[in-house]
């Protein structure tokens, strides 16, 4: 145990961590928060050290710092293309939700929350008990769309959903869920509380409101 050096809470260290794993996510496009933690773990205390190091679970930061750390690497860098592209993610979203309407579709993740970093894609949670007719649906407008199974735990249940993936000027991410899953209230894996999902009319409220301008300028020049 004489090369063994434990980790403890200290804010220094924790920030060094944090910005390590919001780089890794920003700049080598780590999709995972818990990958990003362990590499920048690694990176961190592995210099110069020969021996292990361990890091307790409750001294690593939590997926919001991560993620606030996250949009300030996007602010710093991207600048006022962050707005641009914000209001362009949110206007493709729209778009889509409107053609799955029949689908109860809900925003979720970075466009909603307006946090976007470069390869942001854009979160879609539909509810329908029968995926044949998504699939119809989607083949019926043409759209080519990718199919994966996904196995998530839910109280203690591993359960089977899918999720497809169609790529139109953003990368889309269809996540289908049983017709009754809306009243669910699942919780965020960024930071803890209920997942807000938004609906077409929300959204298109959020562009009237934080995008006024873009919008109007919009709504002359595409119609």
């Amino acid at each position: 145990m004489r090369n063994t050096r434990y980790v403890k809470g200290n804010p220094r260290i924790r920030q060094m961590l944090i910005r390590e794993a919001a780089r890794l996510m920003y700049e080598e496009n780590i999709k995972q928060y818990h990958d990003a933690k362990r590499i920048a773990a690694k990176r961190v205390f592995g210099q110069g050290n020969k021996g292990n190091t361990y890091v307790r679970s409750q001294d690593l930061p939590s997926n919001g710092e991560i993620n606030e750390e996250i949009a300030k690497l996007a602010n710093f860098y991207e600048g006022s293309n962050v707005s641009k592209q914000l209001f362009q993610m949110r206007v493709t979203a729209l778009d889509i939700m409107q053609s799955l309407e029949t689908f109860n579709p809900r925003l979720i993740g970075s466009v909603s929350t307006g946090r976007i970093k470069k390869g942001s894609d854009i979160d879609i949670h539909l509810f329908v008990n029968h995926i044949e007719e998504l699939e119809n649906h989607l083949n019926a407008l043409a759209w080519h769309f990718d199919k994966n199974e996904v196995m998530i735990n839910r109280s203690g249940r591993y359960i089977e959903y899918t999720h497809m993936y169609i790529e139109k000027q953003y990368p889309i991410e269809l996540s289908v869920y049983p017709t009754n899953d809306i009243r669910v209230r699942t919780r965020s894996s960024t930071d803890g509380k209920p997942i807000i999902r938004v609906s077409a009319d929300r959204l298109l409220q959020i562009l009237m409101d934080e995008h006024a301008e873009q919008w109007q300028h919009y709504l002359l020049t595409e119609t």
